[in-house]
């Protein structure tokens, strides 16, 4: 099987490495190897796959020079159009990290914990013209804790269930030579990049520990207030607690054990 990846972050390096094991030909890469730091571009380049940029990968689809078999999306940040949906024989696969159909689009993370919900999920699809629209392959639910999670860990978790979820379901898929079987992806909400970054301005109304939780997403602006015509991301002591260096104390907070002893 012959595939064309796309994706970045440190998920999509381990993506590659289990596609290269797997005996996976992967024909081309597009990641963001344009940036200083490219995990993805360098594990691409230590396995000896190619790096294509998106425009060399689509001219590549469209005269037929690149032939593939199965397009995979991981966490890439451009949308993919006709060339990369339409020319791979057995389609373009997405993986998600958030429900389907409810979270469509950016902001995931942020209305996980905005929204208190007590479960999260990704989810593998196939793609269409639209964003996150297509046929659903499989949505991995699991629980999560709404009052302690913040965007930055939830995060972290997903990347896991995502990584787990590839290789489910691309060994599913390099052992069928059709689509897999799939479910309705119909309703849902959807959230643009734009929408996201109105959302972190706090106002009177919010729950401002939950929102700073919600957008605490370094080194991106999180939860904000205006100061003075500045934007000044907020942090709470939960948030500094976890940024502290852990080999070092603070005289003007009581230590555990010594609060313990006094009590």
């Amino acid at each position: 099987m012959k595939v064309l990846f796309t994706g970045r972050k440190p998920v999509s390096a381990r993506c590659l490495e289990f596609l290269h094991s797997s005996g996976i030909e992967v024909v081309g890469v597009l990641t963001d190897n344009h940036l200083s730091v490219s995990p993805t571009a360098d594990t691409a380049q230590r396995l000896g796959m190619p790096v294509l940029t998106h425009e060399e990968g689509r001219d590549a689809l469209a005269s037929g020079a690149l032939q593939v078999d199965l397009c995979l999306s991981m966490l890439y940040w451009r949308k993919l159009t006709a060339p990369f949906l339409n020319t791979p024989r057995r389609g373009a696969i997405n993986f998600h990290p958030a429900p389907l159909p409810q979270y469509k689009g950016c902001g995931g993370y942020n209305l996980a914990i905005l929204e208190a919900r007590t479960y999260w999920g990704v989810t593998a699809h196939y793609m269409d013209e639209a964003i996150d629209t297509g046929a659903i392959i499989e949505v991995d639910s699991f629980e999560i804790d709404p009052e302690r999670e913040t965007a930055k860990s939830l995060e972290r978790v997903c990347q896991e269930r995502l990584f787990s979820q590839f290789k489910r379901v691309v060994t599913a898929a390099a052992a069928s030579q059709d689509h897999l079987p799939t479910t309705r992806n119909v309703g849902g909400q959807y959230v643009s990049r734009a929408d996201m970054e109105r959302m972190k301005e706090v106002l009177p109304t919010d729950d401002v520990r939950r929102k700073i939780r919600a957008f605490w997403f370094p080194p991106y602006d999180g939860a904000y207030v205006m100061v003075n015509g500045v934007k000044c991301t907020l942090v709470d002591g939960t948030i500094l607690s976890e940024l502290g260096d852990p080999a070092s104390s603070n005289l003007f907070t009581a230590n555990r054990a010594e609060t313990g002893a006094k009590s």
